[in-house]
């Protein structure tokens, strides 16, 4: 098995006919997603495939996300915290790779970009509608955004669907509940279509879990998660902002955002789960 020579014996049990088997490429569909990058400039430059390949792994991460958050709610519907927890724990590490990404997004300088940028004329990420699903999952809901899907009916359902359905959050506070918590009435029966705004009835129980971790350690480390959830998230946002800055300064989003920096500077004002982190005010006081 030596490979002095320079190569690797291929050894005899290594499968090399695929004429009746199913193949690495067949089984993940590799014709299709290698041939799904078209750039659309003429003469083609050089950095679009960077700039398509960048947003359409983000989308295969994204569906990723969106398939194991509703899977850790359905696990919180079944009080099934510790597979919760689990899916919850591989989000975080998508998070994570879809941060990093944005370090290769950013070696697009803005003279590069601005080569073809007007080839994109309207597209924006911000018409991604599994990035919206995560969102409105996690609580940031705005039923005005479905007009920007109606030209995209399978979009269009998949949103609807999820304004009209409790959070994330919102399931964390009634399994709470069943597990005999004094859990406030206005969590329980707030308006789920709603986006999720900071409820201060809340802050006591969320600052009496923090104050006596070992009675209630499970709760606990749910909000710990949380946290985590939602600090990964800021992050991911925050880089997002950095690169926009550092490609195209504060110039219009093509989809036709006053500013593209400025748009995602205010995102970053947004909270998925408020109270966790306004009892932190409190704790030990």
């Amino acid at each position: 098995m030596s490979a002095t020579d320079g190569t690797r014996k291929i050894e005899d049990d290594v499968v090399t006919d695929f004429s009746e088997k199913m193949s690495y490429g067949a089984y993940l569909g590799l014709d299709t997603l290698l041939d799904s990058q078209h750039p659309v400039s003429e003469p083609e430059h050089h950095d679009e495939l960077l700039f398509i390949i960048q947003h359409q792994t983000s989308e295969l991460w994204l569906k990723l996300f969106l398939h194991e958050i509703r899977a850790a709610r359905a696990a919180i519907v079944a009080d099934d915290i510790r597979v919760a927890f689990k899916r919850i724990a591989r989000v975080k590490h998508i998070q994570a790779t879809l941060t990093e990404q944005w370090s290769v997004l950013a070696t697009l300088t803005p003279a590069e970009y601005a080569e073809f940028r007007d080839v994109l004329g309207n597209s924006s990420g911000f018409q991604s509608y599994q990035y919206r699903a995560v969102e409105f999952v996690l609580g940031n809901k705005n039923a005005g955004m479905l007009k920007v899907f109606e030209s995209d009916p399978s979009a269009h359902r998949l949103l609807e669907t999820l304004l009209v359905e409790p959070t994330l959050y919102d399931e964390f506070w009634r399994y709470l509940s069943r597990q005999g918590y004094d859990v406030p009435a206005s969590a329980l029966e707030r308006d789920v279509s709603a986006p999720y705004v900071r409820n201060d009835e809340l802050i006591p129980l969320v600052k009496a879990i923090y104050e006596n971790v070992e009675q209630h350690w499970t709760a606990y480390e749910a909000f710990e998660e949380l946290v985590d959830l939602e600090e990964s998230f800021q992050l991911w946002r925050f880089r997002h902002l950095r690169t926009v800055l550092r490609v195209i300064g504060m110039k219009k989003g093509t989809g036709g955002s006053s500013g593209g920096a400025g748009f995602l500077q205010r995102a970053l004002e947004l909270s998925f789960f408020p109270e966790l982190f306004a009892a932190r005010t409190e704790i030990g006081t």
